[in-house]
């Protein structure tokens, strides 16, 4: 990941963890100089990432969009699927979540993106009482996905009891969409992903 994405993660994850931060706050959390700071500002407001409104006091209020959203979990999962840490959150995660579908006695699970996560979740899968089913991915251009088959979408399997985002390239896209077909309970996440099941916290 660039310095440049790697700065823009770390504005939006800042934003989403404080709504009233400034940009000297910023600046400091992130290491960068305040020019800098509230250039990159400037750029996620254009970009339609981070909404901003005014509260009494001259002061800024700074809240993330659900674009903001989606381009902070598609940014979450780029960096750390070049990390040397990955393999071994993932499969601690996908391990975690496993167990809570046997806790549930959610048997028949889908995967949701082609990815290699994907292929750590079917690694995994073999530990517990579950089955994989397919995996659903309209982009995947591929019938088959670390032995199991692609299908374009989750209405086109049958008997699913939950389902786990494995696609790295838009996680939270990908689970708002399970949600119109599953229960949003049943659409589970890894936590590395940072996929928001509130939405965006815009005033209204």
């Amino acid at each position: 990941m660039d310095s440049e994405a790697e700065i823009t993660l770390g504005l939006l994850n800042a934003v989403e963890e404080n709504t009233s931060l400034t940009q000297r706050s910023v600046a400091k959390e992130l290491g960068i100089a305040l020019g800098l700071a509230n250039a990159y500002l400037k750029r996620c407001v254009k970009k339609g990432y981070i909404k901003v409104r005014q509260i009494p006091r001259n002061r800024y209020a700074y809240y993330l969009t659900p674009k903001g959203f989606a381009e902070k979990s598609r940014l979450t999962a780029e960096y750390l699927s070049q990390s040397f840490k990955f393999f071994r959150l993932a499969r601690g995660e996908c391990e975690d979540l496993f167990a809570l579908c046997a806790e549930h006695g959610w048997s028949n699970v889908a995967l949701i993106g082609v990815s290699d996560l994907g292929e750590i979740a079917t690694l995994c899968a073999r530990e517990f009482p579950v089955t994989l089913i397919g995996v659903a991915d309209a982009r995947a251009g591929t019938d088959s996905h670390a032995g199991l088959p692609v299908y374009r979408d989750l209405t086109d399997m049958d008997g699913i009891d939950a389902a786990m985002v494995t696609d790295l390239l838009n996680p939270q896209g990908a689970f708002e969409e399970a949600c119109r077909t599953l229960p949003p309970d049943r659409v589970l996440a890894p936590r590395f992903m940072r996929v928001s099941r509130q939405g965006p916290r815009l005033e209204k």
